[in-house]
């Protein structure tokens, strides 16, 4: 028998579960083995409660209690197939998506998080048999009307079903409005979702209307409580007294030369740099906003910014994590203007070896506001008006340049993956209106800083995971040995690669097409053959940057969990050991802080790829019958997606359209070829195509192909 003095802890709990229970178990059983009190019953139901709702244990049919690993039961998202089936990516990283017949999802949506029973571990199939969490409450389509009644038919593919509108729900919509349904009653395994409308949305006339479509389609907030404004403002009060009576406690380095490099419209700086030469190589410093001085946990404004777990980027503005009080004010690194950071100083030999690291709270004063189209101009092109504005820095700047060529050449040399893919970048006039889409340009300037901040992030990823301590980790698995194959099969025909490939080695392979004209091909195929990133309290390393530890603590104005590994760094610095419990505690709220900031890191991730797309319908509406050059980037059973030459806009040949000969698709060899003419399409095949249609509802651009 077990003996608790106190009051036990989730984590107790969940210990006995993995350690001594061997069968289900009643609850008079886990009372009797924990040897608890009566007074003790009571919490024990609630962190039951709470455990069965997160999917660590499993109520059986019977009512008894047993842990889920041991019934074949595993936790995760699901992501849907607009074909009704899906795949559960599991909570636990390192482990292969389990696939799931559209006939057992039991109703489960798009990102829904879910228990799913493995029926064959080997095919890796299995069923859901619980959904733990709905994400979706607002759903985005168009309002229809049939014979039998009112639905929605969802706008993102993803959804294979309507959803119904019971009659004196449908709130004044017409048939063929674009509205937004709030979920009544979700769907089962034998019907579908129920809805109200809540929203009918206005008919979009111009890109800005469109953007904001965009935002309720995605449910993005607008604005901050009101509560959270309040508290907002009582910091920026609070601020003015803190620089006089705290800065004593933290380290001065306002003397040190000190810059930051963002883009031209970027308002809130979180990071700042500076470096040193010494005799053992160069000292740099990254310096990073300090929002956890200001913002505790679980205030108004921490729930707040952890629901929206990420800034929302669009060309026209900006859905901040946190309110513009802080993010563009007192938090934001502004040149000439004292402010709180958090600094990561390491040494690195003249190697590029890191071979020390310190972590402080400092006081810092950025000497430059520069930005990434300035530093190139000064180190690349050697402009010889901004050499001499920038003098005070410029040995620094060059300095950095030299290190950041020496960290980027080790951490390609250890296999990490050097994705050079070309961008959109959507330019607005002065006035707001839609000017051009072209290809966003990635220079030295990026390159400092994209270096700098992945050794930050490792140094304090390491420092976290070598003291033992829970913490938030930026993991990315391997890919699935079934892509993989698919991936070598393709690389064998693209580069017609006569002999046997039994592995690929990513790294060597972006190395091998660098220059050749597949290399935005092959790099796109590598992409989609990964998994995403995302964030976890597991450190399974991070397989695209080929490093065995790697976090996320450099942008805590714009994403959450650079801000909770900000605490749990200033708390273990400090303290250097705490209490059992409170380990416990902050691994359980560690993890709902991963899975909810990985949902909305992807939420974020597809409202901006629909508003670009967006764009590029608007931008494209008024040139339907105009010839372009473009190029085969993806090539599908259905047709052919292209980029055109002159604009950075991508849109799609139906095979339809190519009414010269039956086209078949080899998956094989990824392309598409005449049964008679034998004529082949292939990626990265050039063509002349005509704008056939640009459909604004369906943000969709078709081709045809010019005789």
């Amino acid at each position: 028998m077990l003996k608790y003095s106190k009051m036990i802890t989730k984590g107790e709990l969940l210990k006995y579960f993995r350690e001594k229970v061997i069968h289900p178990v009643n609850f008079d059983d886990i009372v009797y083995q924990l040897n608890l009190s009566a007074k003790e019953k009571r919490p024990l139901k609630r962190l039951l409660k709470e455990l069965s709702k997160s999917g660590e244990i499993i109520i059986t049919r019977k009512g008894r209690f047993a842990p889920s690993q041991e019934m074949n039961l595993v936790t995760g998202f699901f992501e849907s197939h607009k074909e009704g089936y899906g795949f559960v990516i599991m909570d636990k990283p390192g482990e292969r998506d389990i696939f799931i017949p559209s006939w057992a999802t039991m109703g489960a949506m798009n990102n829904d998080r879910v228990v799913c029973r493995v029926e064959n571990w080997q095919k890796r199939e299995g069923c859901i048999i619980r959904i733990l969490e709905r994400v979706h409450k607002k759903i985005p389509g168009r309002f229809e009307k049939s014979r039998t009644g009112f639905y929605v038919k969802p706008k993102d593919k993803s959804f294979p079903f309507d959803i119904i509108i019971p009659r004196g729900k449908e709130d004044g919509a017409k048939d063929g409005d674009f509205v937004i349904a709030e979920i009544i009653e979700y769907p089962s395994i034998r019907k579908p979702p129920t809805a109200k409308i809540v929203k009918i949305l206005e008919k979009i006339e111009d890109p800005k209307s469109e953007i904001e479509a965009i935002i309720d389609e995605f449910n993005l907030p607008r604005k901050f409580p009101q509560k959270v404004s309040e508290e907002a403002k009582n910091i920026i009060n609070y601020h003015e007294k803190s620089l006089k009576n705290r800065v004593a406690k933290r380290k001065d380095l306002t003397s040190l030369k000190t810059i930051t490099i963002d883009g031209e419209q970027a308002k809130d700086f979180d990071d700042a740099i500076s470096i040193k030469i010494e005799k053992h190589g160069y000292t740099l410093f990254v310096h990073i906003a300090d929002v956890g001085f200001y913002v505790g946990w679980d205030t108004a404004i921490d729930l707040e910014a952890r629901q929206r777990g990420t800034s929302v980027y669009f060309p026209d503005r900006v859905i901040p994590m946190l309110p513009k009080e802080l993010s563009e004010d007192i938090c934001s690194l502004k040149p000439g203007i004292p402010r709180h950071v958090f600094t990561v100083e390491m040494d690195f030999d003249r190697d590029g070896n890191r071979i020390n690291t310190k972590f402080y709270p400092a006081t810092i004063i950025s000497d430059e506001r520069l930005t990434y189209t300035i530093v190139k101009k000064i180190l690349v092109d050697n402009d010889v008006t901004l050499r001499k504005r920038y003098f005070n820095i410029l040995q620094e700047l060059e300095t950095m340049a030299e290190l950041s060529g020496l960290l980027r050449n080790k951490r390609l040399e250890r296999g990490s993956l050097d994705f050079d893919l070309p961008e959109p970048e959507v330019i607005l006039d002065l006035k707001g209106n839609l000017e051009a889409i072209i290809i966003a340009e990635r220079n030295l300037a990026h390159i400092i800083i994209e270096e700098f901040m992945i050794s930050a992030n490792e140094a304090v990823a390491e420092y976290l995971e070598r003291i033992g301590v829970p913490s938030i980790y930026r993991v990315h698995e391997e890919p699935d040995q079934t892509k993989l194959d698919q991936l070598i099969r393709f690389c064998k025909s693209i580069l017609n690669i006569k002999t046997p490939i039994k592995s690929l080695n990513y790294s060597n392979l972006l190395k091998t097409i660098k220059g050749k004209k597949e290399e935005e091909i092959i790099t796109y195929m590598l992409l989609r053959s990964l998994k995403l990133a995302r964030y976890s309290t597991i450190n399974v390393g991070h397989f695209g940057l080929a490093s065995k530890c790697y976090t996320h603590f450099t942008s805590p104005i714009r994403r959450y969990p650079d801000l909770a590994v900000h605490r749990v760094l200033r708390e273990f610095l400090y303290k250097g050991h705490t209490s059992e419990r409170r380990l416990k505690e902050l691994e359980t709220k560690l993890e709902e802080i991963a899975h909810h900031s990985s949902y909305m890191e992807r939420i974020a991730e597809k409202a901006e790829r629909e508003v670009v797309d967006a764009m590029r319908v608007w931008f494209m509406k008024d040139k339907v019958g105009e010839e372009f050059d473009a190029r085969i980037v993806n090539i599908t059973p259905y047709g052919l997606k292209l980029r055109l030459k002159d604009f950075f806009v991508e849109g799609f040949l139906h095979v339809s359209f190519m009414t010269d000969d039956f086209y078949i698709f080899n998956e094989k060899s990824m392309e598409l070829f005449g049964k008679h003419t034998k004529k082949r399409y292939r990626m990265g095949q050039e063509l002349k195509v005509r704008i056939d249609k640009v459909d604004i509802e369906e943000r969709e651009i078709i081709f045809d192909v010019c005789n």
